[in-house]
């Protein structure tokens, strides 16, 4: 039997979700001119390392920058139904460490694989490990470089607001999926998501931004914001000359879905 109060969260979840899909929010709004600056920040820059396909033709592949060569190991925290990142990494020799509880197993096998029973977080115990405790015992030696793919529905924000600087520098790339982008426009979901792309912006910047066409896209003040966003980081120190790509989307991009296809839209690079 349902009390009240479990009634009154239901109503309320499923109130928050009706209003976000008509492009309202029961929050504080984000102001446009702060939404704005984040993702100026965000434009994805054309550097002197050229784009790679690593992983399928769809949903599970990404673009890197060709500069994997002295990459010790790639992390992966989340499992889908597909491994195609992972074996490509792995095919190159890179330790690959992969973590999610939901799941008994990679989708594919290869003996360079590493596999924990466990979900990232913020925490470390018997269900979650946090990122730098899942580093410093899978790959302890401090001076060698990193592959980061990370795709964790949602808890991304705050896993990387948990990271040490010292790990986030052994990342030489980072490949993240973002979601609930079009949350954005909340002012408390877009304070967490702001420190978040903050940090990373510390230390890397963006250089590929492919929108995953599952959920769509949210058009409002003037703004296109699809709602899942896949980011591809290159550390500033691997960066010798940028631009803004102007080219989208880049010819390797694939869509995720058979959904209908989503380009970039142009609030996001500054290649216009």
């Amino acid at each position: 039997m349902i009390t009240s109060s479990q009634m009154k969260q239901i109503i309320k979840t499923y109130s928050a979700k009706i209003l976000s899909i008509g492009g309202a929010f029961p929050t504080t709004m984000t102001d446009s001119n702060k939404l704005q600056s984040l993702m100026q920040k965000l434009y994805p820059l054309s550097c002197d390392k050229e784009l790679i396909r690593f992983g399928p033709q769809g949903d599970g592949g990404y673009l890197i920058p060709n500069d994997i060569a002295g990459i010790e190991a790639c992390f992966s925290p989340g499992v889908s139904v597909v491994s195609g990142f992972e074996k490509d990494c792995a095919d190159l020799g890179m330790k690959v460490f992969l973590a999610d509880k939901s799941v008994e197993q990679p989708a594919e096998s290869h003996h360079l694989f590493n596999f924990t029973k466990k979900f990232i977080g913020v925490t470390t115990n018997d269900d979650f490990m946090t990122l730098d405790n899942w580093v410093a015992q899978s790959a302890p030696e401090s001076r060698s470089d990193l592959l980061l793919q990370i795709d964790i529905e949602g808890y991304e924000y705050e896993v990387f607001l948990s990271i040490t600087d010292c790990i986030m520098r052994r990342f030489r790339i980072i490949v993240a999926e973002f979601h609930h982008i079009d949350q954005f426009w909340s002012k408390p979901f877009f304070s967490l998501a702001e420190r978040a792309f903050e940090k990373i912006l510390q230390t890397h910047s963006c250089v590929h931004i492919h929108p995953n066409n599952n959920l769509g896209r949210l058009k409002k003040g003037g703004l296109d914001i699809p709602r899942i966003l896949e980011f591809t980081f290159l550390r500033n120190d691997r960066i010798v000359t940028s631009a803004y790509q102007s080219v989208f989307p880049n010819p390797l991009d694939c869509d995720n879905t058979t959904n209908p296809a989503i380009t970039l839209p142009k609030c996001w690079h500054g290649g216009k």
